[in-house]
């Protein structure tokens, strides 16, 4: 592999976080160190990234291919949304501090970037707009859920 090949990829990961709307107020000499902290990982499909109740060590940014976020329940595993290019996963259980909230399965073959616990926090700290930006995402993601939860008992009573 000559020298420019991992300077290629840097460059690449840089841009894909740069996709992601949490990282986009981030300078770029930021963005590449975080993503050189990183690593870039590979799952073929079915692999499992990480399984709900693990520890938190780290979020996913997909590079390439789908991600699905599965729960458990009483009736088995539901799928409950779908990681596409550019989307981050594994953020909540580094940001709470609490055991992963769901299981994470290459949907197809998918390339992410692995970013360390201590990197994300790091980011947080020094970069109160990019916290700002996980903090909409999240309250959408919450927002989101508790409308289809109430749409799933509304159904669940209706029939």
């Amino acid at each position: 592999m000559s020298d420019e090949a991992p300077q290629m990829l840097l460059n690449d990961e840089v841009r894909c976080l740069r996709q992601v709307p949490m990282f986009a107020g981030v300078a770029a000499s930021r963005l590449k160190l975080l993503a050189f902290a990183s690593e870039r990982v590979a799952y073929r499909k079915g692999e499992t990234l990480f399984r709900q109740g693990e520890p938190g060590d780290a979020a996913y940014l997909v590079l390439e291919g789908t991600a699905d976020v599965l729960i458990e329940t009483e009736s088995g595993q539901v799928k409950v949304s779908e990681v596409v290019r550019n989307g981050i996963v594994g953020e909540i259980a580094i940001l709470c501090d609490v055991a992963r909230t769901a299981t994470v399965r290459a949907g197809s073959d998918l390339e992410a970037l692995r970013i360390d616990k201590d990197d994300f926090l790091r980011l947080l700290h020094d970069f109160p707009d990019v916290t700002r930006e996980v903090v909409q995402v999240l309250a959408s993601r919450l927002s989101h859920t508790t409308a289809e939860l109430a749409s799933a008992h509304r159904a669940a009573r209706a029939s």
